[in-house]
């Protein structure tokens, strides 16, 4: 009999933030592609339409959510990949602290990319 192997460990909730995740990807991207692709086409839109858009507070929050879940799908994804090519010890420590950094970089210019294009200024 084969034994089931995961890098996920028994009883965590990684593997289900994995798949929580990705069912929200899918939905948000079904909107994005209906939004962009068949409401707007590709030509019509322009930074000022993206500016307009970030405007409302529930199609910038969903942005902000998205960028923060796609974040963490992707980068979960991929170091439990490294895992399961056999990544231990301190070097598995070493790749941790190096995606959550990059994670950290990638959210905060995210949200100061999207809180320009909505005409908010922190500072």
């Amino acid at each position: 009999m084969a034994e089931r192997y995961s890098s996920f460990e028994e009883g965590g909730t990684r593997w289900l933030w994995q798949r929580i995740t990705a069912a929200f990807l899918v939905v948000v991207l079904a909107f994005h592609f209906f939004l962009l692709h068949f409401v707007n086409h590709a030509y019509e839109v322009s930074f000022m339409a993206s500016s307009i858009r970030m405007d409302n507070l529930l199609y910038y929050s969903l942005m902000i959510l998205f960028l923060v879940t796609a974040t963490f799908h992707g980068v979960n994804g991929v170091f439990n990949a490294l895992v399961n090519q056999g990544l231990t010890g301190r070097r598995k420590r070493a790749v941790k602290y190096v995606l959550v950094a990059a994670s950290v970089l990638l959210i905060v210019q995210g949200v100061r990319t999207a809180n320009a294009w909505a005409g908010i200024s922190l500072f």
